[in-house]
């Protein structure tokens, strides 16, 4: 199954580490938070990936572009102008890398690689967002309700800490930033059936977000897979540190 991923957005709010580089290739643990997200999917057997580009998608090809060279050991004789390649260590990856606009909106970008796509499902996610769901148990979910997109929906950990106090103003139960408030959201790992393209209009400033998944909850071609474990989108530099954190404790627990 292919897997559409959103790099082409520019980071605003990650602006210290964006102006010189999109925010899928922001690292953490020395690897994009790209290559992270499609370790996530390979490891459930998904290796082919179509890559929106956008802001400073150059980025990510010449990244790509010089993978195999990095990942392996190489002899090069430069007289005639062979290289011997030794000890392979890239993953089993085919990869699409399509400009789609710097500008484009989200729905813009999805509906320009539908020729890429074909008349197959399609896994869909952000190029900024981490978490050990299960795949496997998302996809046969999609497949036993027959709609047309599964949406997985997470709690998020709360922002600040909570307490429950009387009425007198003692305080009986202190939390420090508890999960949720009982709320799900949008947790951007989607499947997708094809007839989902028939539901973005044409142009670039369509948000997939907005009129095409608000039109398909009113069809009734809408679920969503609720994921119970770890999630964190990466919008901040404290949400770059954190994740390096738990990366360098040996702790992610999206680690393949």
């Amino acid at each position: 199954m292919k897997v559409l991923l959103l790099a082409g957005g520019m980071g605003t709010r990650l602006s210290e580490e964006t102006d010189i580089r999109p925010k899928p290739m922001v690292e953490i643990g020395g690897r994009p938070i790209l290559w992270h997200i499609m370790n996530l999917y390979s490891r459930f057997g998904h290796n082919e990936f179509i890559v929106l580009l956008g802001y400073k998608g150059y980025y990510i090809k010449e990244y790509f572009a010089n993978y195999f060279l990095h990942q392996s050991d190489v002899t090069i004789d430069l007289s005639t102008n062979k290289m011997d390649v030794h000890n392979n260590g890239s993953e089993p990856w085919r990869i699409t890398l399509v400009d789609t606009g710097a500008t484009t909106m989200t729905g813009g970008r999805i509906k320009r690689v539908r020729s890429y796509v074909g008349d197959e499902s399609f896994m869909l996610t952000y190029g900024d967002g981490l978490s050990n769901i299960d795949m496997n148990a998302q996809l046969n979910f999609h497949r036993s309700h027959g709609k047309a997109i599964t949406m997985a929906s997470v709690q998020p950990d709360g922002r600040f800490g909570t307490f429950e106090c009387k009425a007198d103003g003692s305080v009986s139960r202190f939390l420090e930033k508890p999960k949720g408030d009982g709320s799900w959201i949008n947790g951007g790992f989607f499947i997708c059936e094809p007839r989902v393209f028939d539901y973005i209009p044409d142009g670039d400033e369509t948000v997939f977000e907005q009129q095409p998944l608000q039109n398909l909850a009113i069809d009734g071609e809408m679920f969503t897979y609720q994921h119970h474990g770890f999630w964190k989108c990466m919008d901040t530099l404290k949400d770059k540190k954190d994740l390096n954190e738990l990366w360098d404790s040996a702790t992610a627990p999206w680690k393949v």
